[in-house]
């Protein structure tokens, strides 16, 4: 079999590929190079410049997996894989510590001004007050995002005698008091209260932004900001203005939104220290990169287990029956833990019905994918999900009942957090088995999921549809569809809106305080 490396990998990981592959290594090639190329190849290994689109997927006749040799899979077309059948695998735990290293080495640079004073000083200028800096013991470090890396960073800062605060919504508090951290209930409330701010989520459509015009406002005078995530969680525009204004006292970014990038606003300003996405650049980090991905490379072409399988399926020996309820547990998964909120401690999965008497085993692991796929730093899998769950203390459950009064088959997740539970539940209806959210927080609906749903809950009275409507419309988004539910006339209300485009906080923020709504919540189910 042969396997086109397209960019530089350790020389173990070709070592090892190359003892049972034809490897052929091509780095620099163009992307109609790697479509006339990609037919003839059995496997093809990446990092993050080379882009795996569709087409090249669809025109591999012969290719089985692409591996990525890192945690990101920005550039791999998953879903186009998925289709054609081609296994996707990464390294998702190769190159954790060098990111958490990283992350202290900017902290510790922003802090003492090391880059500065040193072309300073190579530069012939002695300047031992201009350069003066910050000690590390006894300030308080936010870190948002308490995942592998997140934990990691806590130890270290904790090593140095930093006060630690953290939010993550997904995280239970018990995990997080034995880790020495205080969870905070929002990102603004982080940003009040540390005096630096690390930042180790994913990106995805609802952490685009996270901190923005508004949380950089609301910053800690003289906090110092640290990103070593992804580009596009911080607004570049906004952060540079929040530096030159003097409210943050520093920067350290090793992540753009655009990369690469030569010329930037950030790199103008004398208070931040920049660096090229080296967060896995270390020598070690790029031969467990190289190393694992050859792995699992090898065990995909001989059709073993693949442990760091992305888009494995979960077994061919499911159920029929039970085989189309895995994106609906999923659609589940993400809706309960969504309104949950932070501190989650518990999962639990309960089955209804005829599907109660399968094993539905690959059902939860479904709905764990959905709950966790929005807010960890590495693509989830059915593989890795519990251990995520494990990790950051929440236990999950299943029950099954043959019993269900109102559907021949249902699904419902239970997310407890702080004492409290939400429950949503669904059904699959017709000969497409069309996914219908059935039930949230105890009201019954009967709506289909769609991409963007939001959910306000309100006191039933006169009016309250006519102004959400309203106000959405004045703020050019559009509803898709909408249902309203009550359990009693005067109480409180449901109403479920499905709309075409997102909402930003601040209208979120204007309908809850114009309609008078307990709360609102705005949710990014996906297609």
């Amino acid at each position: 079999m042969r396997v086109l490396v397209s960019e530089k990998l350790s020389g173990g990981g070709l070592e090892r590929l190359r003892e049972h592959l034809d490897v052929d290594v091509r780095t620099q090639m163009t992307p109609d190079e790697l479509l006339e190329a990609i037919p003839v190849y059995d496997a093809l290994v990446v990092r993050s410049a080379t882009k795996v689109t569709a087409a090249v997927i669809e025109r591999g006749e012969n290719l089985k997996v692409v591996g990525r040799a890192g945690i990101g899979l920005d550039n791999v077309d998953v879903e186009a894989a998925t289709r054609n059948g081609v296994l996707v695998v990464n390294a998702p735990q190769s190159n954790v510590l060098s990111a958490a290293e990283q992350t202290m080495a900017l902290l510790l640079a922003q802090a003492r001004n090391i880059p500065q004073a040193h072309g300073a000083l190579v530069a012939g200028s002695w300047e031992r007050e201009r350069w003066s800096g910050v000690e590390l013991y006894g300030k308080t470090l936010g870190i948002v995002g308490l995942g592998r890396v997140g934990t990691l960073v806590a130890q270290r800062a904790s090593a140095f005698g930093m006060r630690l605060i953290a939010y993550d919504p997904y995280v239970a508090p018990g995990r997080a008091q034995q880790m020495g951290v205080s969870l905070v209930d929002s990102v603004e409330d982080l940003c009040a209260r540390a005096d630096f701010i690390t930042i180790h989520m994913p990106k995805t459509p609802e952490t685009i932004g996270l901190i923005g015009a508004t949380e950089l406002a609301q910053v800690k005078p003289g906090a110092r900001i640290i990103n070593t995530a992804r580009g596009g969680l911080i607004d570049e525009d906004a952060l540079a203005a929040a530096l030159e204004s003097g409210r943050v006292a520093g920067a350290g970014i090793d992540v753009f939104e655009n990369e690469p990038v030569t010329d930037h606003p950030l790199f103008k300003l004398p208070n931040v220290v920049v660096t090229p996405h080296l967060g896995a650049s270390t020598t070690e980090a790029q031969d467990k990169a190289g190393l694992t991905i050859a792995e699992q490379v090898l065990l995909a072409l001989r059709g073993e287990f693949v442990p760091y399988a992305v888009n494995v399926d979960v077994g061919a020996d499911i159920p029929e029956l039970v085989r189309p309820y895995l994106q609906l547990a999923e659609r589940l998964g993400r809706v309960a833990v969504a309104l949950a909120g932070h501190g989650i401690e518990s999962l639990r999965f309960e089955y209804h019905g005829g599907i109660a008497e399968h094993d539905t085993r690959a059902v939860t692991l479904s709905g764990l994918k959905g709950a966790f796929s929005a807010v960890v730093h590495e693509p989830v899998t059915f593989v890795n999900a519990p251990l995520i769950a494990k990790e950051r203390g929440i236990s999950v459950e299943e029950s099954k009942s043959s019993q269900s009064l109102d559907y021949v088959n249902l699904v419902e997740v239970h997310a407890a957090s702080h004492g409290e539970t939400v429950s949503v539940a669904g059904v699959l209806v017709g000969k497409r088995d069309t996914e219908r959210l059935v039930r949230v927080w105890g009201y019954d609906l009967d709506m289909s999921f769609a991409p963007i749903m939001v959910f306000f809950r309100y006191d039933d009275r006169p009016g309250v549809v006519g102004i959400v409507g309203t106000l959405l419309g004045e703020a050019g988004v559009n509803i898709a569809n909408m249902q309203v539910a009550r359990q009693s006339e005067g109480g409180e209300a449901l109403m479920c809106v499905a709309v075409d485009s997102p909402i930003p906080d601040h209208v979120l923020a204007s309908i809850k305080d114009g309609a008078r709504l307990r709360d609102a919540r705005s949710i990014v189910v996906g297609e």
